[in-house]
């Protein structure tokens, strides 16, 4: 079993103060004191917990491209997402929403397949990878933010071409691939 956290460092925090807020994030600053006694801040984007959902049919696999407005491109990545205005849903009821919005796809099994976190430099927010089968068409449920998404069902072999082509370069994407990989081990 691995050290907790605790176990490996002691960091008090002393203050805490939100410095952004929006419905989807918000920015805390923390005032710490190390172990050694040393001061300082971090600086953390807190977003709630989110889902990555692998959508499989035989040996395809669905992904969906956007405008990812912070990297001024558009990337091809798993379906994913978090709550509106930063509520907590439970994990599954949330795979299914985000599956069904993005791809217009229901899914008769889902499988939970692992956790990522998905930049624990600076953001608190883990996601729970999911393993969508036994899937059935529907219509798409697209937020506005989402109103320039494409999708199309990609082949294995085409997957694997484009992450090594730099294609998909999505890092929860490419997190959701290894962790496929483990489950179908």
């Amino acid at each position: 079993m691995h050290p907790s956290y605790s176990d490996v460092v002691s960091i008090e925090r002393v203050s805490s103060a939100e410095i952004y807020a929006n419905p989807w994030l918000s920015l805390r600053e923390d005032k710490i004191v190390r172990s050694d006694g040393s001061s300082g801040i971090y600086s953390v984007v807190d977003k709630p917990a989110g889902v990555i959902v692998i959508p499989r049919d035989g040996g395809r696999l669905y992904l969906v491209e956007q405008f990812r407005y912070a990297m001024n491109a558009r990337r091809w990545e798993f379906p994913a997402g978090t709550a509106p205005d930063r509520q907590h849903m439970a994990a599954p009821a949330l795979a299914e929403r985000e599956l069904s919005e993005e791809t217009g796809l229901r899914s008769g099994r889902l499988t939970q397949i692992g956790i990522v976190d998905v930049a624990p430099g600076f953001s608190s927010q883990r996601q729970s990878v999911f393993l969508a089968e036994d899937l059935s068409a529907g219509p798409t449920a697209r937020e506005h933010e989402e109103q320039d998404m494409d999708g199309r069902w990609w082949s294995s072999d085409e997957v694997w071409t484009a992450v090594a082509d730099g294609e998909i370069c999505d890092a929860q994407t490419l997190a959701a691939l290894t962790l496929l990989g483990v489950h179908d081990r």
